[in-house]
């Protein structure tokens, strides 16, 4: 049925995120249950959608589309019960909702416009299409709390004197994370880290450490430690500045 309903949309299909896809589609029946006819749709976004996708560093995001939206318990009872599929991808699991009108839930303009460009069915009983963001939204939405967390992180790796273990995974997302910034800020869409990596070669920001990123995203698509770049770790303020130049 995946294979099927992944047919309508353009989709990375590398063998390293089958194992992802088939945890995800396994998740269905415990919303499914939940929720019953409330149930409007289930569908992949992020990496597991648009591409990019890392057995490593990416989450496994799922969206949920429903009549009237989740409440507190239904989320998080949901979530847990999902999560509990896989010990490996369970912890990776990261739910978006909304209602069917788009007015209640976590779903953010980026994560909408991914929505409307990428998703990938799992369930799906009508496909709901909210307007999309303008530009003008998503950049809006850019400068604020996804730009002041971002900075706020590189500010803390900026001054760590170790890398522990469990800030691997969050200190190569904040190497990459201008790629990211620029690319959506400047088109208004959401892309993988390779395509947003490409884009800054034709268009970044002055003062921004092109090769930093990239070397960044070699880690990335190597599933790699990125200890050895934690000496570079003093250039993120700079990073920080170029990308608050663009934003401004």
């Amino acid at each position: 049925m995946l294979d099927r309903l992944a047919d309508r949309h353009a989709v990375d299909l590398r063998p390293v995120s089958a194992a992802a896809r088939d945890f995800a589609s396994r998740t269905v029946p415990v919303w499914q249950t939940m929720l019953g006819p409330e149930l409007i749709g289930i569908y992949l976004i992020g990496s597991l959608a648009h591409g990019g996708f890392s057995d490593r560093y990416s989450d496994v995001d799922v969206a949920l589309i429903t009549e009237q939206g989740l409440s507190p318990d239904q989320l998080e009872r949901g979530k847990a019960e999902a999560a509990a599929l896989s010990g490996d991808w369970g912890p990776k699991l990261s739910v978006f909702w909304a209602d069917r009108n788009f007015s209640l839930g976590r779903f953010p303009p980026l994560d909408r416009v991914d929505y409307l460009d990428h998703a990938v069915p799992l369930f799906e009983d009508e496909y709901v299409r909210p307007p999309r963001p303008a530009l003008r939204e998503v950049q809006e939405y850019l400068r604020g709390a996804p730009f002041a967390n971002w900075a706020e992180q590189a500010r803390r790796f900026a001054s760590a004197m170790s890398l522990e273990p469990k800030d691997r995974k969050p200190y190569l997302r904040t190497l990459l994370y201008p790629a990211r910034l620029c690319f959506s800020f400047v088109t208004g869409r959401m892309g993988s880290n390779d395509e947003a990596v490409v884009f800054l070669a034709d268009g970044a920001p002055a003062g921004l450490d092109l090769d930093l990123i990239s070397r960044a995203q070699q880690c990335r698509q190597a599933d790699a430690d990125p200890d050895p770049l934690f000496a570079e770790r003093m250039k993120l303020p700079a990073q920080v500045e170029a990308c608050a130049m663009l934003i401004a």
